[in-house]
């Protein structure tokens, strides 16, 4: 019979989709705890040193003056210098910790919003920009929220510290010192954004790279077919050179960086120690540098560059922060992309299907006329209009699905039938694979314990079809097969005609073809035409 199409509910799309994934925010909040102990110890280890600083002056001070050196003296330098040491080992290993949380977690977090991303989305992803997103963005911005914020807070606590220290001997030379530290912050601002530059431009390099790569990988079969290996091997040397070009650029005005902090305290140093000595010498009377104890001019010569160490740390820290940032944005571009619609088909928004609660229904009609879309909506894969509102949902039930990409775990055969079954009795599972002749297939020798690859990497197309077929048989649930007999040769897609239209006595069977015998043999076949009618036929 000929049905005309009428209007169905559609259901609101906004509302199924999920929120904006901000990666650098979910990092912060994983990040809090790790930094807080973090802090504590590296604010530990300052103190230490500085004590170590001024027990050290005093020791040697009094040693070269000839006076006794109090043992409680050297006893406490060595306490401070050993209990600094062991406060900034606990600071790297709880650095390690805290980085590896974070960057687990938030891949974590990654790999569920992608669990909850239509398949057609999902399958829009560039495999190159997902592996770098699940393997090297989560480590990236780990290193910006607790290195990088850690370095910055010490650039203002550890500065802060040893100042304060300088003023219990001359505030003239905390103030010196002090006041170079502008020039530093100046300098930051203007690299910083040469930095981030840089760190975009690698970050799009290395994404390049190992998309291209992931592509030839893909396609390694045809290119050694066509010989094309040595022109294929030239282009993804040249995306290397150039990800390589980046990364020598970015390091570059990484060493430069530092190189500055270093000029500016070594060139405080040598000031102080010009000052310190002009005023032991009697050659000019400086305030602050001018008669002062030989153990206090060692004490303000080993506290500065205790001052400017913080600066050099979060210089060596600086591009974590830009490849952090960099990171986190192409992150959230890649797990915020715009859903892939498929082409606008009227007539399956507004068709209204009463699907029977068992028997064969086929879904046919030229390609590209929504035979593997309507499949998908029934099977809750993809947004859009549901057939017969009010009827049973099939998405709301459990559903067996049947296609060339079904899921192959790494394992035996057995295994791969079995999965996401329970236990299945090995007779029962050994019929299946023998009905849909697994066991015969002389490319997996070993019957049920052949090794299969993880993700089913040495099996074809076929092969993983039928593994999936025999599930489904196994399984008890209603079967959704997309192009079950594709692709297959005569003897092999009339074994999996005899056990779907086996399956269908008992169970639901709803299978998107082209196959005719297939749909011949339908309890009720769904015809889509690219007009405003649907052939129903029972």
């Amino acid at each position: 019979m000929k049905t005309q199409v009428v209007p169905a509910p559609v259901p609101d799309s906004a509302a199924a989709t999920p929120g904006t994934f901000q990666s650098l925010s979910a990092a912060e909040r994983l990040a809090r705890r790790g930094l807080r102990g973090l802090l504590a110890l590296q604010a530990v280890r300052t103190v230490l040193r500085l004590g170590f600083a001024a027990t050290a002056a005093m020791a040697a001070g009094r040693l070269v003056m000839g006076e006794t050196v109090d043992p409680w003296l050297v006893a406490g330098m060595i306490g401070m210098l050993a209990t600094a040491c062991l406060a900034g080992f606990a600071a790297e290993r709880v650095q390690a910790s805290a980085e590896n949380a974070v960057s687990t977690r938030l891949r974590a977090l990654a790999g569920e919003r992608l669990g909850k991303m239509p398949a057609r989305q999902l399958q829009s992803l560039s495999t190159g920009a997902l592996i770098v997103s699940m393997q090297r963005h989560p480590e990236s911005i780990a290193a910006l929220v607790v290195g990088h914020r850690a370095a910055t807070a010490m650039m203002a606590a550890g500065p802060l510290l040893a100042a304060i220290a300088l003023c219990f001997v001359s505030w003239q030379a905390a103030l010196l010192v002090i006041c170079l530290t502008p020039v530093m912050i100046l300098f930051f601002a203007l690299v910083g954004n040469a930095i981030r530059r840089r760190a975009d431009a690698q970050e799009r390099a290395f994404g390049r790279l190992a998309g291209q790569f992931a592509d030839r990988v893909r396609t390694l079969p045809t290119i050694l077919a066509n010989h094309a290996t040595a022109s294929e091997e030239a282009k993804l040397g040249r995306r290397l050179e150039g990800y390589a070009g980046e990364t020598i650029g970015l390091l570059r005005i990484a060493f430069a960086n530092a190189g500055i902090i270093d000029f500016f305290a070594s060139l405080s140093i040598a000031i102080l120690a010009i000052f310190l000595g002009l005023g032991h010498l009697k050659l000019a009377t400086i305030p602050g540098f001018s008669n002062l104890e030989l153990w206090q001019s060692l004490f303000i010569l080993m506290i500065a560059p205790e001052y400017f160490a913080p600066f050099r740390r979060f210089s060596e820290q600086y591009h974590a922060k830009a490849e952090g940032l960099a990171a986190a944005a192409a992150l959230d571009r890649l797990l915020d992309a715009a859903p892939v619609t498929a082409c606008p088909l009227p007539v399956l928004d507004r068709l209204r299907l009463t699907l029977p609660a068992h028997g064969l229904v086929a879904i046919v009609g030229p390609s590209g006329s929504g035979k593997s879309t309507l499949l998908r909506r029934l099977a809750g894969l993809e947004p859009g209009a549901m057939p017969a509102p009010g009827t049973r949902l099939l998405a709301a039930e459990e559903i067996a699905w049947v296609s060339t990409d079904a899921y192959v775990p790494e394992g035996t055969l057995a295994e791969a039938i079995s999965w996401n079954g329970g236990a299945l009795d090995r007779s029962r599972l050994e019929h299946a694979a023998r009905a849909i002749g697994l066991l015969d297939d002389a490319l997996l020798p070993g019957g049920l314990d052949a090794r299969l690859d993880k993700g089913g990497a040495n099996l074809s197309g076929g092969q993983r079809l039928r593994i999936a077929v025999a599930r489904a048989q196994l399984s008890g649930r209603t079967v959704l097969a997309d192009e079950p007999t594709a692709k297959l040769d005569r003897a092999t897609a009339e074994a999996v005609r005899r056990m779907l239209i086996g399956i269908s006595g008992a169970r639901l069977v709803v299978v998107a073809t082209h196959d005719r015998d297939l749909a011949a043999a339908a309890d009720l076949v769904v015809d889509l035409t690219r007009d405003d009618t649907v052939e129903v036929a029972a």
